[in-house]
């Protein structure tokens, strides 16, 4: 039987942060150091950040993410960034996909391709986030969504990819699907992956996001299939960071 992935456990700042937010940075390092969690962590802030994160997280083994990047490798594409300016500045991965970018600025599943293709050629892993609305899970086309984001948005090599399932409707609202629920999306998502490539798709990780929090992060992270967690608000405070990781104490 295989042995499930090493966990991850992501943390997605969004539009929060500032130079003096370093510090957040290194209370995790300092409570990773006291106690190193037996997955792998990850903090992807502001691209104006990056940088400096890196530089401090060097050899904590916290690594530093991006949070989007363009498909291009440069050009005239004015406020974007490549994958390749993300590597350069230090991150080691890019989250693809996060749903604030598919709904706030009308990326496609084409688009989301696209970006993960570039964060390969640039050595950095992809998140690919996919995930339902509320109207979608309401009209029981939860499985059938997520299908079709899969269909759309992954490259054609696997290797190296990571998946983050993130309901739409739970990120930012306090409410969770039972784990009954993400069971059943990522026990899909798994068979998807395998069937795409049976040598790559067993250990690429599925994350679940979507309000995790200290509170539940045991519970979700137990579930099958879950190889770790993408967090929102809850990864801006080291406590509660930290709180997440030690899921897996």
């Amino acid at each position: 039987m295989a042995q499930d992935p090493r966990p991850l456990v992501a943390g997605n700042w969004k539009m929060n942060g500032l130079a003096a937010s370093v510090a957040e940075l290194e209370a995790i390092m300092a409570g990773v150091a006291e106690k190193a969690p037996a997955a792998d962590l990850m903090i992807c802030p502001p691209a104006t950040l990056i940088s400096l994160f890196a530089k401090t997280a060097a050899g904590s083994g916290i690594a530093i993410g991006a949070q989007d990047c363009h498909a291009e490798v440069s050009g005239a594409f004015t406020g974007d960034l490549s994958a390749e300016m993300l590597k350069d500045a230090g991150a080691s991965a890019v989250i693809v996909g996060h749903s604030e970018r598919r709904t706030l600025h009308g990326e496609s599943d084409e688009m989301v391709r696209a970006k993960a293709i570039a964060a390969r050629r640039a050595g950095l892993t992809a998140i690919l986030c996919v995930g339902e609305t509320r109207e979608e899970r309401e009209a029981n086309a939860t499985i059938a969504r997520i299908h079709r984001q899969l269909d759309g948005s992954l490259p054609d090599t696997l290797d190296g990819l990571v998946i983050a399932y993130e309901p739409v409707w739970a990120i930012g609202t306090g409410l969770t699907p039972t784990p009954e629920d993400v069971a059943k999306v990522h026990e899909m998502i798994r068979n998807y992956l395998i069937s795409k490539d049976k040598s790559a798709g067993p250990a690429i990780r599925i994350l679940y996001g979507g309000s995790v929090k200290p509170q539940n992060a045991r519970e979700l992270m137990a579930v099958r299939n879950v190889n770790g967690a993408l967090v929102g608000g809850a990864s801006l405070k080291a406590a509660d960071f930290l709180g997440i990781a030690a899921a897996y104490a």
